[in-house]
Formats: C-alpha cells, sequence, structure tokens
C-alpha cells in the first residue's frame, strides 16, 4: 500500500470533539477537517469500538486521507463507550440510531460544515449507517456500507437460517469485555471514574438479550432495513468480500432498494478493501472519493456509470485453511437481479444428473460433521476458512456431477429444494457445494443451513411431524465461482454442522425423496463487457498514528482435539490477543481471548461452549483490568448460561458478579 501524506489540503486534527445531545448527553468524536477548503461535506462513521484508545491505530489512515481531499471526517464513539457519556445496552439500539440522527443534524449545523453529511463505515458502523439512512435525517446525503447487512437475525452472528449460532455467546463474551474499560480524564475531566464505576455497574451479558430471541421477532426486525427497504432513500454503496460473513446482504441490497445504489464484492475478509487479508487489494479509498465526489460535491467522476454490481469471479483453489490471496477476475452486471444469470438445475440420485431422478435416502449424521468448516460467522481472517470437505463428506450424503467439459461460472445464491420427512420433531439440516478437482480434493464453494421447523418462517417455527412429508428450501450463501474443466460438482448433506450449528436436542434421521429434491446453481454466461471494466487504482491510505505492537505469548491456536477414549471433541479458536502501545497519548491495551466448543460422542446435549477474556487499559494514572468468562450447556428443554466478571484497578478487584441463567429452547 502506498502511504500518502501531501493532499489538496492540510489537515487539522482535533483529538476531542464533544457532540451535544438534544437529552443532554455528550457524546465524543475525533475530527480531522481540512484547512482552507471553507465549507465542506461531513463525513461520520459511528462506532462503540473506542476511538481513544481502541480503533485509533486504523481511524487516521482513514479519517486523514478523506479530509485531505475536502471532506470533514468525522469518528463518533457511540453513547456509553470510549469517552462518550451515557450507558450501552445492546447493539443498534432505538437510542443509538436516534443518537446518530442528532448528531448528524449537529454536524451539518457546524460553521465547518456545509450542511451535507454523508456516512461511512464497516461491520457495526455499516450496520448503523443504513439504520439511520432508514430514519431519513434531513442533512444525510448517502451511506456507504461495509461489512454490514440488512437482516439482523439472518444474516450476523447470532442465528443462521434459524439455527443458533457459535458466535451467539462468543460475540457477547467479546463485548463484555469492552463494555467496562473507563473514559480517558484528558477528553471527559475528573468525571471519568464516576462514568467508569458507572459502566462496570451496568454490564451485563448481551447473550441474555439474545438468547431471550430465538426467532425473527419485534427484536430483530428492529434495525433490519429489509422490512422496509423504501425507507431508504439516499445513495448506498455497498461493499464486502466473499470471505466475510455479511456477503449474502450485498445482493438482497441491490434487489430491494430502490434508491441510487452500487454493490462491490471481491475476495475480501472482513475489511476496508484497501487493507486486506485475503487478495487483491484495491484503491478503495480513491472509490469512496468517487462515490462522495458525485453525491456530495457534484463531481463528474463517472461511477455511476459503471456496474451496479461489481464482484470478483473466484478461481478454483484447492482447499486450504488459511488463503492470503485469490486468484480471479472482476466481472459486472449492470443491474441486479440480473436477467443474464439463468438457471442451470441438477438433481440427486445416481450422482449429481440434468434430470430428475427417483428413490430415497437417508442421513442422521455424527457430531464430528463441521469439524473442517471453518470460522462460519467470524471474519474469514488467519486460518478461519474450511479445510478438505472429504471428512465431514463421510458422515454426509454426497452427490457428484460428471467432470466438466467446460469451465462453468455462477453468481448467486445456489438453492436446494427438498421434500423430506424426519423421525424427530427439531431437526437441522445442512448443504454445502463444493468443487471436487480430479485428484479428489473437496473445495467448498458456498453454504446454507436451515433449522427444518423455520421451513416456512424465521418468525413462526413449526414443529416437524415425525414420519411426514414436508417440504422445504435451502438457499446457500451467494458466491462468484469459476468450476474448472475436468472438476465435479459436489452437493453434500448432512444432520449436524458443530461447532458452526448448535445441534437438535436428538439427533434426527431425514429421509429424503429425490423425485422431489434439485439443486439451482446460478449460471452466469460470458460478459465481453467485462475486459474493459475500468480497472481500480493500486490502494493508498494516509499515515496511520504510529502505535508499537508488542510481542505477546502465543495466542490460543485453532485446534481439534479428539479424546479417543473418552470420545470427546475440542475446538478451540483464537479471539482477540495483542499488546498494543500507544506512544502518542502515553497508553497501552493488552488483550487475551480464548473461545471453545465441546461435544462428546453421539450425545447433542453434551455440546458446551465456554469464553474468556482479559483485557487491561494502561494509562498513567491507573491500570483498569477487565477480567471475564461465559459458559453454555443444554438440557433437552433449556439452554443455561454462567458468566463472571471481575474488574481492577491497579491490580485489585473493585467488582465482582456473577450470572446463572436458563432459556427454554425454542425450536432449537
Amino acid at each position: 500500500m502506498t502511504v500518502i501524506t501531501d493532499f489538496p489540503f492540510p489537515v487539522r486534527v482535533v483529538e476531542s470533539l464533544p457532540i451535544p445531545l438534544p437529552d443532554g448527553t455528550v457524546l465524543s468524536a475525533k475530527a480531522w477537517l481540512p484547512e482552507g477548503a471553507g465549507k465542506v461535506p461531513a463525513a461520520l462513521e459511528y462506532l462503540p469500538y473506542r476511538k481513544r484508545d481502541g480503533t485509533r491505530a486504523r481511524d487516521q489512515g482513514l479519517h486523514m486521507y478523506l479530509a485531505g481531499h475536502g471532506y470533514a471526517c468525522i469518528r463518533l464513539d457511540i453513547r456509553g463507550m470510549g469517552d462518550s457519556e451515557g450507558l450501552l445496552t445492546d447493539e443498534y439500539t432505538p437510542t443509538e440510531q436516534q443518537d446518530g440522527v442528532d448528531a448528524i443534524a449537529w454536524i451539518a449545523s457546524q460553521d465547518w460544515c456545509d450542511g451535507q453529511v454523508s456516512m461511512i463505515g464497516i461491520s457495526w458502523g455499516g450496520f448503523n449507517g443504513l439504520q439511520i439512512a432508514a430514519l431519513q435525517p434531513p442533512a444525510l446525503k448517502t451511506v456507504i456500507t461495509l461489512g454490514s447487512t440488512d437482516d439482523r437475525y439472518a444474516t450476523d452472528v447470532h442465528y443462521i437460517g434459524g439455527c443458533l449460532s457459535k458466535d451467539n455467546v462468543d460475540w457477547s463474551a467479546t463485548m463484555m469485555a469492552q463494555n467496562d474499560l473507563p473514559p480517558d480524564p484528558e477528553i471527559v475531566g475528573p468525571k471519568w471514574r464516576e462514568m467508569w464505576l458507572e459502566r462496570i455497574a451496568a454490564n451485563e451479558p448481551w447473550s441474555h438479550i439474545w438468547m431471550a430471541h430465538q426467532r425473527r421477532d419485534a427484536y430483530w426486525q428492529q434495525g433490519s432495513i429489509r422490512q422496509d427497504f423504501a425507507a431508504v432513500k439516499v445513495p448506498v454503496y455497498a461493499v464486502s468480500g466473499w470471505a466475510d460473513n455479511y456477503s449474502e446482504a450485498i445482493p438482497r441490497l441491490l434487489a430491494g432498494l430502490s434508491c441510487p445504489r452500487l454493490g462491490l464484492i471481491g475476495p475480501w475478509a472482513h475489511s476496508f478493501p484497501h487493507d486486506v487479508t485475503v487478495g487483491p487489494a484495491i484503491g478503495w479509498l480513491q472509490e469512496a472519493l468517487r462515490w462522495l465526489d458525485h453525491w456530495c460535491k457534484g463531481q463528474a467522476t463517472g461511477i455511476m456509470d459503471e456496474p451496479m454490481l461489481r464482484v470478483w469471479m473466484q478461481d478454483p483453489v484447492p482447499p486450504r485453511t488459511c488463503y492470503t490471496e485469490r486468484s480471479g477476475r472482476w466481472v459486472g452486471e449492470d443491474i441486479w437481479p440480473s436477467p443474464r444469470i439463468t438457471p442451470h438445475v441438477l438433481y440427486p440420485g445416481v450422482g449429481l444428473g440434468l434430470k430428475p431422478q427417483g428413490g430415497e435416502a437417508t442421513i442422521c449424521s455424527p457430531l464430528w460433521v463441521g469439524l473442517g468448516a471453518g470460522e462460519i460467522g467470524r471474519y474469514g481472517e488467519d486460518a478461519d476458512w474450511a479445510g478438505d470437505q472429504r471428512e465431514d463428506d463421510a458422515g454426509s450424503l454426497v452427490w457428484q456431477s460428471q467432470p466438466l467439459a467446460e469451465r462453468f461460472e455462477i453468481l448467486g445464491a445456489p438453492r436446494l429444494r427438498l421434500r423430506l420427512n424426519s423421525d424427530q420433531p427439531q431437526a437441522l439440516i445442512v448443504v454445502r457445494l463444493s468443487e471436487v478437482a480430479p485428484d479428489d480434493r473437496s473445495t467448498r464453494v458456498s453454504l446454507g443451513l436451515l433449522n427444518l421447523t423455520h421451513r416456512f418462517s424465521h418468525e413462526d417455527p413449526v414443529a416437524l411431524t415425525p414420519g411426514e412429508w414436508t417440504e422445504a428450501e435451502v438457499e446457500l450463501d451467494d458466491i462468484a465461482h469459476s468450476f474448472a474443466p475436468g472438476s465435479r460438482i459436489a452437493l453434500s448433506l448432512s444432520t449436524t454442522y458443530w461447532p458452526i450449528a448448535w445441534p437438535s436436542p436428538v439427533l434426527a434421521t431425514l429421509t429424503l425423496d429425490l423425485a422431489h429434491c434439485a439443486l439451482t446453481l446460478p449460471q452466469r454466461p460470458p460478459r465481453p463487457e467485462d475486459a474493459s471494466l475500468r480497472p481500480f487504482d493500486p490502494p493508498e491510505s494516509a499515515p496511520d498514528t504510529p502505535v508499537i505492537w508488542h510481542k505477546t505469548p502465543p495466542k490460543s491456536p485453532r485446534k481439534v482435539v479428539r479424546d479417543l477414549l473418552t470420545g470427546r471433541t475440542t475446538v478451540d479458536f483464537p479471539r482477540w490477543t495483542y499488546d498494543c502501545e500507544m506512544t502518542d497519548i502515553n497508553q497501552r491495551v493488552t488483550s487475551e481471548g480464548f473461545a471453545r466448543f465441546e461435544i462428546t460422542g453421539d450425545d447433542p446435549l453434551s455440546a458446551a461452549t465456554e469464553c474468556g477474556y482479559k483485557v487491561a487499559l494502561h494509562r498513567a494514572d491507573v491500570v483498569a483490568g477487565h477480567a471475564s468468562g461465559t459458559r453454555m450447556t443444554c438440557d433437552a428443554t433449556h439452554f443455561h448460561l454462567t458468566t463472571w466478571l471481575e474488574v481492577a484497578e491497579n491490580g485489585t478487584p473493585i467488582f465482582r458478579r456473577d450470572w446463572q441463567h436458563s432459556f427454554p429452547r425454542d425450536h432449537l
């Protein structure tokens, strides 16, 4: 990446910019203001992740770059986080959204702003950009949203296809480790300790909220803009990567929104496209400027003359648990859904053929199916990818096509239509689409999960009637993929996928009526215009704020341990582990975390997950220490959560609390 230091405008950095709200609460922002530019449009990023000592290391590369090109950039801490007053009690609340509306009005009224405000953000900041756009604040002119979703229930870290995601408790533990860190007295003054103690006392496990809402009810509908796409009137640029959990939201946004919109999906993980762990990177900040200059400054950048959807068509690759680069090419579709995409239907039976086949097939998968799944629901980072699918296939139903005579490309969401019956009232089904190379190595291409009690809707689950035939359709994740000549297309079905999805209370046996089962692939024909797509510029950024990354002990590795005597399987995943020193403000943050998932033999009621964090904020006046742990187990009727929290000041414990809660299983 090229670091740019010479901009059209010099930039003044305002370390502390207080933003008052109508209820008297003061939010804390950091600003990058272009000098000599007069009144300019503003770009707002709105996050909980502590601008002062959390995202400090990366904020300046983005915001100084945009400010240097004539935008007033604001990085705002959400109420109750970082240096902002108040309390944060959950993610994506109506209060958070209204605060954003009020902050936009305040920013638009400042003497350095021309009255126009855009929102730009990734993940949480991408979520609330869409949510606030739906509230239609008058000064908001456009939203650039990355790694976000239009559907908080179906496409986030809580539930997958109505199945309980392993990340539901995990993400709660992550946020709990952030929610009780103190504000900085250099920003908020002597009241910092009072604010800190108030946060500590209010720090509750958010998993308690999420486990109380196991179906797509009003809780999840709030903040899901797909409930009313028409509410979003301003132009939207939606961006993600195929290695990111949120990529499937981009085609839905393009199809559902009626405002001016563009979509971009690269090979990336959960990252800005100019600073990636999975390449190739692009000059994303230049693209953001083209978008902002078009909508906020009326400049002819040509960006709206380009295809509505532009994606990285991925070449076939051998299965690996880590990719740092994905080969392929950029392709585009002028509108989405594209009338160019045609259904290619394959039928399971004797192999995977072009004509319907008859017969029945039965499957009851062992609980070790899913150990090769990687980190579904997280961020597609180091060693997060699925490995060779042959091991999981050993516990699945598998159908393979004949070797392909020529290259076969898909773009969109594969779908599997099923007719089945179950011997249990609750069951889940997992569908994997893979490419099998001539040497039999199998690479997962796309994945879909469905809690079969949600086969009609996520809002109103209906138990299965054992032995009774029913129909269901599983939608797999959207993908752009090229199958190579000589490869075979593989369809795999399982009834378990631990630890990605929590298993049903009893292992179910499913019987499929193959005469009424069909896999539809979204075939994309060649498009000659792809060869003349405007190439992206090389990646650029402003200089990041200087930090020192100290060496840390080895973090918890990603590993699978099988005890062949007890039948116990343990899956460990690494979590945030680092030691970051910010020399310009004389502060240091250390973190150590882990996530563990356990199950024994063929007993789904032995499933358990455990997460833990130790975080310390080192300042001249105090060392604030957080330690917490959560464990979730289950029985046939309930989930059981045990959580503990301890906070220390300069090594002395000042707060301790323990929770024990049980939640009825709601068709899970």
